[in-house]
């Protein structure tokens, strides 16, 4: 039985609540927030009221007996907290991003190894039906090997939603459509691709100047290996939360997701689809409902030693070429 804590009791954890709950051999033991009405309720909501109740996260790790941590806290908070755990050999699931500067990011990995703990990030986007079918597509080879590729993010995020004070602020979250919203698409941009060996980006902040320090629409251009290349477009400036739109074109065809359907063309022009029906989920439709596989697979590879696809090293390109964009600020 893993017994887990959780710290940072806010939106986010509801879903890891949820997922945990229905994963055998796991306990949720603890549950840590500054606010201790939050996490009361977490406890009473997905650990029938027995988890113990901390509003001070290093007093959890001193005093709960701990396998994992779960980090759903503020992006500033990720790195910080992460290590922390490490330090006293306990094992980490944080959400993304896994950290807010590469210099963080990096030290994740040496605290991980130095102290033989586990961390794993919460990119649940990649355990989506729709990615399962492309990657089969992709792995079969009907259409060749992927030659370009193109993603479109276009949310709403009005003034409301940063009245939670750590959004919209540089030195809390990081970043803004980027980091906050558009950090899925763009590992699923990434996916079938080697690192990037050119990136060019601009960004702004269009519709809330005066109100967030951050951006609210990025694109960027990405050039790989053999003159492969990639667009990247994703703004929260939107009228309403609009399905991502994301394409890969292949040597013989191209591959086109939008929302839960897969349209295929083939070398001859000819189309087909792909309906993925979703599991049950929790939270937002547009997240994508991958969270439940995303830490179930944590979980059954923790200690076995085969790797997580989303470790420190699954998730590297995505945060380098992340922080390769934002060197255009």
């Amino acid at each position: 039985m893993k017994r887990v804590g959780i710290v940072g009791c806010g939106c986010i954890s509801s879903t890891h609540g949820w997922a945990l709950s229905r994963i055998d051999n796991v306990l949720i033991a603890a549950v840590s927030d500054i606010d201790s009405k939050r996490a009361i309720k977490f406890s009473q909501d997905f650990a029938n009221g027995e988890a113990q109740v901390f509003q001070n996260y290093e007093e959890m790790l001193k005093k709960a007996e701990l396998d994992v941590v779960h980090v759903c806290t503020p992006h500033n908070l990720h790195a910080p907290m992460s290590i922390a755990a490490m330090k006293k050999g306990i094992s980490v699931f944080c959400e993304k991003p896994a950290a807010i500067s590469m210099n963080e990011f990096e030290r994740l990995r040496n605290i991980s190894e130095e102290n033989h703990a586990t961390i794993g990030f919460c990119f649940q986007n990649r355990y989506n039906k729709t990615i399962e079918e492309t990657d089969a597509l992709i792995v079969g080879r009907t259409l060749g090997n992927v030659v370009a590729a193109r993603a479109f993010v276009t949310w709403r995020r009005d003034a409301e939603y940063y009245n939670t004070p750590w959004k919209g602020q540089m030195e809390t979250s990081g970043g803004g459509a980027l980091i906050n919203q558009s950090i899925h698409t763009l590992d699923l941009l990434l996916r079938y691709f080697d690192e990037p060996v050119t990136v060019k980006a601009s960004m702004s902040n269009h519709h809330l100047p005066g109100i967030i320090e951050v951006e609210d629409t990025v694109e960027a251009w990405m050039e790989f290996d053999g003159g492969r290349r990639a667009c990247f477009y994703a703004s929260t400036a939107y009228a309403s939360d609009s399905p991502v739109i994301l394409e890969f074109q292949c040597e013989k065809g191209s591959i086109t997701i939008i929302d839960k359907v897969i349209t295929v063309k083939d070398e001859t022009g000819r189309l087909s689809t792909i309906v993925c029906e979703e599991p049950l989920g929790i939270g937002k439709s547009y997240w994508g409902n991958g969270h439940l596989s995303c830490i179930r697979d944590f979980y059954s590879k923790l200690g076995t030693g085969e790797p997580f696809q989303n470790d420190w090293y699954g998730v590297r390109k995505t945060m380098n070429t992340m922080m390769r964009i934002y060197d255009f600020r």
